[in-house]
This record gives C-alpha cells, sequence and structure tokens, in this order.
C-alpha cells in the first residue's frame, strides 16, 4: 500500500507502484449482468456456444466491464489521509491489450503518475494496469485522473 497524510503528499510519492495481492474472477454472470446493464448483447460476450468457436475460445468480458472494476481492484492500493472528497476526474488514456475470458481472474496495480495542486485540491494521475492471471500480456492499461479535495 502507498500511503500519504494529506492529499499534498501524493508529490512525494510519484513514480511508487503497488499491486493488489488478491485476484478477482469475472465469471459468465458477471458478463452477462453487464450486458444487461449496458445493451451490449454481442455473441462474443453471452453466448458461451458461439464463442467457443470464435476467436478467444471462449465468453469474453466487456473492455468497458474491465475498465469499470478499476474503483474496486485499486481500492486500498493507495491511501490519502485528510481528504473530504475524492472525485473521479476522468481518464487520459486507455488500452485494452488483451481480451478477459469468462472464468479468468485479474488484479490490479497502480503507479502514481503525478499529483499537481490545483485551485480545488490535489488532481493526481494514476496508470493503472489489469493484469490476467496466467497471461504475459495485460488486459488494460489506463491513465486514471482523480481530484482530493482536503478535508
Amino acid at each position: 500500500m502507498i500511503a500519504v497524510a494529506t492529499p499534498g503528499g501524493l508529490v512525494d510519492v510519484i513514480g511508487q507502484s503497488v499491486t493488489a495481492d488478491a485476484w478477482f474472477a469475472i465469471d459468465q454472470d458477471r458478463i452477462d449482468a453487464f450486458a444487461d446493464t449496458t445493451d451490449d448483447h454481442q455473441w462474443i460476450h453471452v453466448d458461451p456456444v458461439r464463442a467457443a468457436q470464435g476467436p478467444f475460445g471462449a465468453t469474453v468480458a466487456h473492455g468497458y466491464l474491465t475498465l469499470s472494476l478499476i474503483p474496486s481492484l485499486t481500492d486500498g492500493l493507495v491511501e490519502v489521509g485528510g481528504t473530504g472528497l475524492v472525485v473521479n476526474y476522468g481518464l487520459d488514456k486507455v488500452r485494452f491489450l488483451q481480451p478477459v475470458t469468462a472464468g479468468s481472474r485479474i488484479r490490479a496495480s497502480s503507479t502514481v503518475t503525478s499529483a499537481e495542486p490545483t485551485a480545488q485540491g490535489v488532481r493526481a494521475t494514476f496508470t493503472i494496469t489489469v493484469e490476467i492471471e496466467g497471461a504475459t500480456k495485460p488486459a488494460l492499461i489506463a491513465e486514471t485522473v482523480v481530484l482530493y479535495f482536503a478535508a
């Protein structure tokens, strides 16, 4: 875990990385629920029989499903004390590098890439890498931007 006492302390940990210990399972029920929520029922996600004959040999999670799990996958990796509010400010770059097949397990690592004091608080950028257990390439790499308001 990377821990700082205040949002301003993020400046002192730029370049530091941390990886989650726990793996997170991506099962077909989660993929189906995401398909229902987003109305994206492409066969590669929801038809195990057809997908078994497709390019990945199984159904795959939506890239946006994997992306949407970043808050959960990174929970507890970076602790910033003295915050009154933390806001997802956006994404600067996202690349989906490898599909996550149903039944896979994933986890995230986070690198503090930048931290800049602003009039509102501290705006920090993290490079998040989501890896797939046993795979040589990550599922995705994203630059997330978070705004920390002091307490």
